[in-house]
């Protein structure tokens, strides 16, 4: 992880995500900062549809504060939210992860995620999209954990990992090994350049409402508000051009190719 940041790109970044000012390093703030960053940072994958490589360190960090984009797990999970974290004085680790998909778990370290010590064990996830609880969840309890995302839970996996259900369905498998950015370097070189990526065959962007979701796919936007959901495709790229802008803060002077129309 790159050294710290330096007291204006943290204020920045505060500003960033909506957050009035630094607190002390304690699990209320760090619900706090998981909340709103889930609520004004999108999970996205645009760049790998404009042929820009995805950032990591420092860069992904400039991205996200100054460059007002998203990013995907190893952008939000591996670089920029820890580097904030551990700049307001938390104590962070880096670990792998597999998604549990089509009634089985995939490959290690697919999925990065935040073990943060403050001082008890919190799980923190910014870049999973909407599966992922709204708040930290406490590592160290067996036991339903209710999020207003769902109803989670840790159970203990094979060979010392840890299994996170949602809802009763497995989510994800945790190596309680801790990682450097380096480690999964393998990984997102497969999500960047393998044509079986879900990367590479799906252009998004989701973020995290006050009562649900909103999400570019290509086209077609979706949004969620409590038990109401509503689509809409479009016809044009100046309308995903200024949807993009709308509901996620992005400016882009070309879409991605391909634009992933429905139609």
């Amino acid at each position: 992880m790159d050294d710290l940041l330096d007291a204006e790109t943290v204020a920045a970044y505060l500003r960033r995500i909506g957050v009035a000012a630094e607190r002390a390093p304690d699990a209320a703030f760090l619900h706090e900062l998981q909340e709103q960053h889930l609520l004004s940072v999108p999970f996205e994958n645009i760049d790998v549809h404009l042929g820009v490589p995805i950032r990591v360190g420092s860069a992904a960090v400039a991205k996200v504060v100054h460059g007002n984009r998203g990013g995907t797990c190893r952008e939000l999970n591996g670089s920029a939210m820890p580097a904030l974290l551990a700049a307001l004085g938390y104590h962070v680790t880096l670990l792998g992860s597999q998604v549990f998909l089509d009634g089985a778990f995939g490959f290690p370290l697919a999925h990065t995620v935040i073990r943060v010590h403050c001082p008890d064990p919190w799980l923190v996830d910014v870049g999973f999209g909407r599966d992922a609880p709204r708040f930290p969840l406490r590592l160290d309890v067996r036991g339903p954990q209710a999020d207003p995302n769902g109803v989670y839970e840790f159970v203990d996996g094979p060979h010392g990992d840890t299994d996170l259900l949602r809802d009763g369905q497995p989510l994800l498998r945790l190596d309680p090994r801790p990682r450097t950015l380096e480690d999964f370097r393998p990984a997102l070189w497969w999500f960047e350049t393998s044509p079986d990526s879900p990367f590479r065959q799906n252009l998004f962007c989701t973020r995290l409402t006050d009562d649900g979701r909103v999400t570019l796919r290509g086209d077609r936007l979706t949004w969620t508000d409590g038990e109401q959901r509503e689509a809409v495709v479009f016809d044009t790229d100046a309308q995903i051009t200024a949807a993009y802008a709308e509901h996620f803060g992005i400016t882009l002077d070309r879409l991605p190719t391909p634009s992933g129309r429905t139609s």
